[in-house]
């Protein structure tokens, strides 16, 4: 059914999908459905916690923490933005629905908006960036950060564009917000 839920947000966006849509899509009943979930918000959010659970998992192995301060964030930045071309209209929903629905999605924003800011923290603090005299990055840098890249991601998708488009942006971004000359 979270599959149903991805496509049919896909097709027709997560306003306009009902839960008829889901459980055709789905090949079930509305019977089953309701045993898995309350509603066609708890859909949502069990697809976005797993989505973005699998999107954190992929970033932090995408990098390799021997590899030049610059190459480890380029890495980290391409696949964000890898994930974001995989399924565009998903992650619009993540960033654009979310923030309006009641509150098991405010509180699945909040845990995911964590586990991003853990993994920012985490992959910037390597032997390589800090023999680049790199400090470890703050909680609130790593906020800037991933609002930025999920605000650039929202405009781009918003607009037709495609996320590869904007991939060296996004880097010569994060290598000025996290390189060593970053002001602060």
């Amino acid at each position: 059914m979270i599959a149903a839920l991805a496509a049919s947000i896909t097709d027709i966006g997560y306003s306009a999908t009902t839960v008829a849509d889901i459980v055709r899509r789905a090949r079930t009943s509305r019977r089953t459905f309701y045993e898995n979930f309350t509603d066609r918000e708890a859909c949502l959010v069990a697809l976005l916690a797993d989505t973005n659970r699998r999107a954190v998992e992929t970033i932090s192995s995408a990098v390799d923490p021997g590899a030049p301060w610059e190459t480890q964030i380029r890495q980290a930045v391409e696949a964000w933005v890898a994930n974001a071309e995989s399924q565009p209209a998903v992650m619009l929903s993540w960033i654009r629905d979310v923030p309006a629905l009641g509150m098991a999605a405010r509180t699945l924003q909040r845990e995911v908006t964590e586990s991003f800011i853990v993994m920012v923290r985490t992959l910037s603090d390597t032997q390589e960036l800090r023999a680049a005299g790199i400090p470890a990055v703050s909680r609130q840098r790593a906020i800037m950060l991933i609002g930025g890249l999920r605000e650039l991601t929202a405009v781009t998708v918003e607009s037709g564009g495609r996320m590869n488009d904007v991939t060296d942006e996004a880097v010569a971004a994060a290598i000025a917000l996290l390189g060593p000359n970053r002001g602060g």
